[in-house]
């Protein structure tokens, strides 16, 4: 099933009957997403907008093999670490009402640390970067059984054991999901609620995002896509249920398709549950005085700050668990926007590329 909207570039040099006579298969994205994408594999849905409106969208493939579910733009997938999105744009509301700070160290909030010096040295700050330094000392995989229903506070509890930092907070990049354990659960205690709840009333509901939800114990019950990946000659499903940790849903546990995540980047864009500046402060690159990676720095407040082949700034961040993966981008300079969810993992980046020098292109001819 497809369907998409030529609402701006692509039929800006066109008269009205011009525009009427243009047909699903003339479309070029079309035909790359088919090709992506076969009808009866695995599917992807996909979203590009500018500024506010919509100028394609498509569903491709399939939301679930046994049941030969099309693929639609409304399907909810899995975000994978697109959620931590979310989970930050929380700890920034709670900071902007004054009821935590940034500089706050862990052990304000787990006590338990076993090096309680581990825990006054790094901040929430270092969490929201990657840059703590604490080791992930879980075995998910060793121990697949535990951690194929443990959530947010069984996946971090390990890491408060831990006898030493990799290095010191804030002077190097380390990916850590258990970080975003902690800031979900730093979320509930500040809050006093559920931060699934909290997330859902604050973020998803002003946001518009009335379909999406959090996994909060169980698989979500229904209108959701199933993740497969390819091994032996067939399809396998790979997700709630086969896969450790999605029940930990602080750090990859949001649901949504690609037309409520555009509504989430409309929601930032018009600044429905966090300030102008408190946006632009989150997707600003954070450079730490006792920064000595062998990168520069490229995170803010969990969003990415990249730059694409056409050097062009880029904000975003993808998403992988199980067989699902997601693409969030948002061009600041063009004021585009391009979300990707997949179903079985696919060369997002370069599908996102395409887009872009689709855009370029486009745009070159107006």
């Amino acid at each position: 099933m497809r369907r998409y909207f030529l609402l701006l570039l692509l039929v800006a040099a066109c008269t009205p009957k011009e525009q009427n006579t243009i047909s699903e298969n003339a479309h070029p994205l079309d035909a790359y997403f088919n090709s992506m994408f076969p009808a009866a594999e695995p599917g992807a849905e996909v979203l590009v907008t500018v500024g506010d409106s919509v100028v394609f969208s498509g569903a491709y493939g399939l939301a679930d093999l046994t049941q030969k579910t099309p693929m639609t733009t409304r399907t909810l997938l899995n975000l994978g670490s697109v959620s931590k999105t979310f989970v930050s744009n929380a700890i920034l509301q709670l900071r902007d009402e004054h009821k935590l700070s940034l500089e706050d160290p862990l052990i304000k909030y787990f006590p338990d640390f076993k090096n309680k010096e581990i825990g006054r040295k790094v901040k929430i700050l270092h969490l929201l970067t990657h840059t703590s330094g604490l080791p992930d000392i879980r075995f998910p995989y060793q121990d697949s059984v535990f951690y194929l229903t443990a959530m947010d506070k069984e996946n971090w509890a390990p890491i408060l054991k831990a006898d030493q930092l990799n290095f010191e907070p804030g002077s190097r990049f380390e990916y850590s999901n258990p970080a975003f354990n902690a800031l979900a659960l730093i979320v509930e205690q500040v809050s006093g609620i559920k931060w699934q709840n909290y997330i859902r009333d604050k973020i998803l509901l002003p946001s518009g995002m009335n379909n999406s939800t959090i996994t909060d114990g169980p698989h979500p019950a229904s209108g959701v896509a199933h993740g497969y990946i390819f091994s032996g000659g067939q399809w396998l499903e790979k997700d709630y249920g086969e896969e450790p940790t999605f029940a930990a849903s602080g750090n990859g546990g949001v649901w949504s398709s690609v037309e409520e995540l555009a509504l989430y980047e409309q929601a930032i864009q018009h600044s429905k549950f966090l300030s102008a500046e408190t946006i632009q402060e989150s997707r600003t690159v954070k450079n730490f005085s006792n920064w000595n990676d062998s990168t520069n720095a490229q995170i803010g407040w969990s969003w990415f700050v990249t730059t694409t082949r056409n050097n062009h700034q880029a904000i975003g961040h993808t998403g992988s668990q199980g067989g699902f993966r997601a693409n969030y981008v948002y061009i600041p300079e063009k004021q585009w926007f391009i979300v990707l969810l997949s179903t079985t993992p696919r060369p997002l980046e370069e599908i996102t590329n395409h887009i872009l020098d689709f855009l370029e292109s486009a745009e070159a001819k107006k």
